[in-house]
């Protein structure tokens, strides 16, 4: 049949999307402008950003010939470009009563598995209401609750894992819950199963794997598969771990997604287990073991490349944006006189003194581009301008700086490099 997959772009929404392909169906792909890249497997695309697409109307008319939907759409955290109580409440709402008014039956909604619980989180409460109010419609709805997701592809949580199993050293929180991990492959499975015509429905399960571990034993799990050998491990103290989330926190309000922040703290703290018997019985589906499930397929340089970029990449835009906005300022400041100078030599005259505070506010604009995440790649393109334009300039006005022993114009070479890498590793899906 035609199905319309909302959130297409994302961890399970994209292995949903190839598993029901495989099947023949006949895919729609509803992602958010700018999400990512669509999957192969779509046929159809559909750009709308479901926390502001308004009421069932906006749905209606992407709904004609679909003969299910499956919401796999998403936030873990709020910030300046995600809302957990736009995407799982109002817009989720909105999809629900579209496909009531229009007729389509058959929705499957991947929710997480808990929320069922108080738990102290946006997101675990707005997927309750979310699940609520898709039980309250008359439909022949599924609503999927997973543990934590972890497959070949990774994002969020599940790319925290491999980053953590990269690191020499693990470093292990004090409070954390067991976790029943979840194969992404045996979720995309189980949307296929509910697709079928005689599929029950009405129903909530839980979707979990079947051995509880630990995160540092699922850390530890993933580093054999990556091939390293153990990690030694110590505790991080709450502070500087409470500082860690923090961090995550500041940088999720800049436009970024990182792995760690506030909501992690408070959601592995509580931990993800549930009962597979009803899932296992409905579907006939077995959850599979994490360490069983990467046996079957090995890993590669690509994975442990992932894996110790993980950590780096954070590291990479902070260098990045403090170098700039810190070289913008030292030439306002303590360098300004001799940055006049070094223009002067080069005849500037007059020109100087405007120059100097010129450069320093470009310098200072490249690394507020840089840390803010809508506008990073072109704060990259721009610091490499500036670069080759410093470089250009050096070589016109005083090619005698390639010569001085702290090499000025030479380390321009390696600065614009590490830019390239940025740029290569800055896409988050």
């Amino acid at each position: 049949m035609k199905v319309l997959v909302t959130g297409a772009s994302g961890l399970i929404g994209s292995a949903v999307c190839a598993r029901l392909s495989a099947e023949g169906h006949e895919i729609v792909a509803a992602i958010r402008p700018g999400s990512g890249p669509l999957p192969m497997a779509a046929r159809e695309a559909v750009e709308i950003d479901m926390a502001h697409a308004g009421g069932p109307e906006a749905w209606a008319p992407h709904l004609k010939s679909v003969g299910a939907v499956v919401n796999c759409a998403g936030v873990f955290q709020d910030n300046p470009r995600d809302s957990t109580q736009g995407v799982h409440v109002t817009g989720a709402d909105a999809l629900f009563r579209a496909c009531e008014n229009g007729g389509v039956r058959r929705v499957i909604h991947v929710s997480a598995l808990g929320v069922d619980q108080e738990r102290p989180t946006a997101f675990s409460a707005t997927k309750r209401q979310g699940d609520t109010l898709l039980m309250a419609r008359n439909l022949d709805w599924v609503i999927l609750r997973p543990s934590v997701v972890l497959g070949r592809s990774a994002f969020g949580g599940s790319a925290m894992m491999r980053g953590l199993a990269a690191l020499p050293v693990m470093p292990a929180m004090r409070h954390t819950g067991q976790l029943q991990v979840v194969q992404l492959d045996e979720v995309a499975d189980t949307v296929a199963f509910f697709l079928a015509p005689s599929a029950p429905s009405r129903l909530a399960l839980e979707l979990a794997g079947p051995e509880r571990l630990s995160m540092s034993e699922v850390v530890a799990v993933y580093r054999k598969w990556l091939g390293w050998g153990p990690a030694r491990s110590f505790t991080l103290p709450d502070t500087p771990a409470h500082l860690l989330y923090r961090l995550g926190d500041l940088a999720g309000r800049l436009g970024w997604r990182p792995a760690i922040r506030s909501t992690t703290e408070k959601e592995i703290a509580l931990g993800s287990v549930g009962d597979p018997a009803r899932w296992s019985e409905v579907t006939g589906i077995r959850p599979t073991a994490l360490a069983t499930a990467l046996e079957r397929q090995p890993a590669g340089v690509q994975e442990r490349w992932f894996a110790k970029l993980f950590f780096l990449k954070p590291i990479i835009f902070v260098v990045l944006a403090v170098f700039w906005i810190g070289t913008g300022i030292v030439s306002l400041t303590a360098g300004f006189r001799e940055g006049v100078d070094l223009l002067l030599r080069t005849g500037a005259g007059t020109l100087a003194a405007p120059g100097v505070v010129a450069g320093a506010l470009a310098d200072i604009a490249v690394g507020l581009a840089i840390a803010w995440r809508p506008t990073a790649r072109l704060g990259l393109y721009g610091a490499m301008a500036l670069s080759l334009l410093y470089v250009t300039a050096g070589t016109l006005f005083m090619p005698s700086l390639w010569g001085e022993p702290l090499g000025p114009l030479m380390k321009v070479v390696p600065i614009l490099v590490l830019h390239l890498v940025a740029l290569a590793i800055l896409e988050e899906r």
